[in-house]
């Protein structure tokens, strides 16, 4: 420890020795420990390093939560991100995560990109009902936040600025993996409401990276990471690579709504191939990308009708449909104010919930949607479906 300490950046160990470490919690208890594993962090040992970065995301960051012990060692890692002891590599602790071995600076621009997602998350409720897991009873029964988490979640919100400013270098980065961390953790931390003023300086450092040298990953990358600023993308919508006018046309803003539309829309048509431009999902997207794409799609159309001949057809498919992620939003978009007995379905409604009927019994069509039928005020069984018809 004391070799460790006299060997971090100022910033590191002040925040190390004047933080009451005791007096914090993380997802098994007392932060006391926590000093220990963030010295570890910069241990000569890479399997201590790699101990240290999983202690990190089982006890700091468990499962996204948050804890009161999560804002001070985000500052910690923050603080050693230029450090040397960066560009060491190492292999991946848990055995389900079998990558290849990353440079610790990597994985901590990983960390702090997922801290930066869990702080923002219900900040922006629109932005939040466009991520592809989301359900219309997340927001039905909020849940109540204990003092301690919503102090976890203040301080983390808070510290964002900080966290940005470590952050922003590594986005110019000779390092494409640096590049590409930096950018996932920049995209999320820029999402503040009080860092608005630095999206337009971001914004010209990523667009640096859109020349012909950059491959697919990174230019989809930039581009899906101005359309969720809300920056104008509508020069992308053309690009050569329909996967950077994809990625382009994710944004809640369009200047060219029509075209961003019909770019999302072409790529559900031929979702295998969409889903196949990044096995390796990119930065903040879990997930088939076609999830994504898909209520991209939904959040933009303004009417059902502008989507029904693609959404139908997912649903026609069946078996390849997914429920929560591709039949559910579907369904909530065809019937977005529920629907209503005194009104004729349209063609389009027909369509769609002949569709569920007529794969209900191979594929749960309906059985397997009783949720999303419920929050979309229809019956939630196949006959009764029927008989609207």
């Amino acid at each position: 420890m004391t070799r460790i300490l006299n060997g971090l950046p100022a910033a590191a160990r002040e925040l190390l020795l004047g933080t009451d470490w005791g007096s914090l919690q993380h997802a098994y208890g007392s932060g006391e420990d926590i000093p220990v594993t963030l010295c570890s962090l910069m241990d000569e040992d890479p399997n201590v390093r790699s101990e240290a970065l999983a202690a990190l995301d089982m006890g700091v960051l468990h499962q996204g939560s948050l804890y009161t012990v999560t804002a001070p060692a985000a500052l910690f890692v923050a603080a050693i991100l230029h450090h040397p002891v960066g560009l060491a590599e190492h292999e991946r602790h848990f055995p389900w995560d079998d990558g290849p071995p990353r440079t610790l600076r990597v994985a901590l621009l990983v960390w702090l990109g997922q801290v930066a997602e869990s702080a923002a998350y219900g900040e922006d409720p629109v932005r939040d009902r466009t991520d592809w897991q989301w359900a219309p009873w997340h927001d039905a029964t909020p849940r109540e936040h204990a003092p301690d988490e919503l102090a976890a979640l203040h301080a983390c919100r808070e510290i964002r600025p900080t966290l940005y400013d470590a952050v922003e270098p590594f986005l110019s980065s000779p390092d494409p993996h640096v590049r590409e961390a930096a950018l996932g953790a920049a995209v999320p931390l820029l999402f503040a409401p009080g860092l608005a003023d630095r999206v337009p300086r971001a914004a010209t450092l990523l667009r640096a990276r859109l020349g012909p040298v950059a491959g697919r990953r990174e230019r989809a990358s930039v581009a899906r990471a101005l359309g969720v600023w809300g920056m104008d993308t509508s020069d992308l919508l053309a690009d050569s690579d329909p996967a950077v006018r994809v990625c382009a046309a994710l944004g809640p803003a369009h200047v060219d709504r029509p075209r961003a539309l019909a770019v999302l829309l072409d790529a559900l048509r031929d979702p295998r191939t969409t889903d196949g431009w990044f096995p390796e999902p990119l930065p903040g997207l879990d997930g088939w990308f076609r999830f994504t794409v898909l209520r991209s799609a939904l959040a933009l159309a303004e009417t059902f009708e502008e989507v029904a001949p693609v959404a139908v057809a997912i649903v026609a498919a069946g078996g390849t449909s997914v429920t929560d992620h591709e039949r559910g939003p579907i369904l909530l978009k065809a019937f977005a104010g529920g629907y209503d007995p005194t009104h004729p379905l349209t063609s389009a409604q027909r369509d769609l919930l002949r569709a569920f009927v007529d794969t209900d019994q191979a594929t749960g069509g309906i059985a397997g949607n009783m949720l999303w039928f419920r929050a979309a005020g229809l019956p939630d069984n196949r006959e009764g479906i029927a008989a609207l018809l």
